[in-house]
């Protein structure tokens, strides 16, 4: 099983597990979430292009690979990608850059996947 398989399989089970709960306030978190990514005003791959860059700078890996993964759906390039990536840097300076490594890993694992 490569990364992003992992990544969707292991997201899915949890989230079905939690889900299952039946927790209104966890629901609603989701639901706002899910929405907030929904054409809106700004285009879902602008809106999966800043939730990338604010992901990275607060440092969540699932974060990252989750919207990498939807930025690769929504037709993201390569070379936008890394634009995506300096700001990241720029706004979150050096500690950022281990988180870089590894979401110039998975994004490379999204190429190969075509």
């Amino acid at each position: 099983m490569n990364l992003i398989e992992e990544f969707n399989e292991y997201r899915s089970k949890m989230n079905e597990r939690i889900l299952s709960e039946d927790n209104k306030v966890i629901k609603r978190f989701f639901n706002l979430d899910t929405n907030t990514y929904a054409e809106g005003e700004l285009d879902i791959k602008t809106k999966e292009m800043i939730g990338l860059a604010c992901s990275m700078v607060l440092r969540c890996d699932d974060c990252i690979k989750y919207h990498l993964g939807k930025s690769f759906e929504a037709g993201v390039g390569r070379k936008e990608i890394f634009e995506v990536f300096s700001i990241s840097m720029v706004i979150g300076g050096s500690i950022v850059i281990p988180h870089l490594r590894r979401a110039v890993e998975y994004w490379e694992e999204l190429e190969n996947q075509v």
